[in-house]
């Protein structure tokens, strides 16, 4: 009986929880995490969070990140995956594709490679152009 609440609490302390690499640690291999994860060392391999992934200033991942949210500061070699929103900071360097549905970019980040948004903020942002387009043309005749 006592056994169902704390098993939600730890779960919910699992997702709460936030992973720390740091600068001077160099990680070979993949890193999956329910819960946050901060980056400041060197990680060749893949990183995926179901939460929020956030890259330092002297971070440098070789491999894909896949995350909800991520917010990039550090080099990346690699692709870029988020479901939600992704933050470019002003010191950030992408070299590879980016697939987010919402981009923040910061004066100063380098990126060399594809960007594509979701489909559903593509045809929301078409739509409106249109209409927009549809209320000069008539506002012009």
């Amino acid at each position: 009986m006592f056994s169902k609440p704390e098993e939600k609490k730890s779960v919910v302390d699992m997702v709460n929880s936030s992973n720390v690499i740091s600068r001077e640690t160099h990680i070979t291999g993949d890193i999956t995490a329910q819960g946050n994860i901060r980056i400041e060392g060197t990680v060749d391999g893949m990183v995926k969070s179901t939460t929020k992934v956030v890259i330092g200033d002297s971070a440098i991942i070789r491999g894909n990140i896949t995350s909800k949210e991520a917010e990039i500061s550090g080099k990346i070699e690699g692709e870029v995956i988020c479901s939600e929103l992704l933050f470019l900071k002003k010191s950030a360097i992408i070299n590879g594709n980016i697939s987010t549905q919402k981009l923040v970019v910061e004066n100063g980040a380098i990126f060399n490679g594809k960007c594509q948004m979701n489909s559903n903020s593509l045809t929301v942002s078409k739509s409106k152009d249109k209409e927009d387009s549809d209320k000069k043309q008539f506002a012009a005749g």
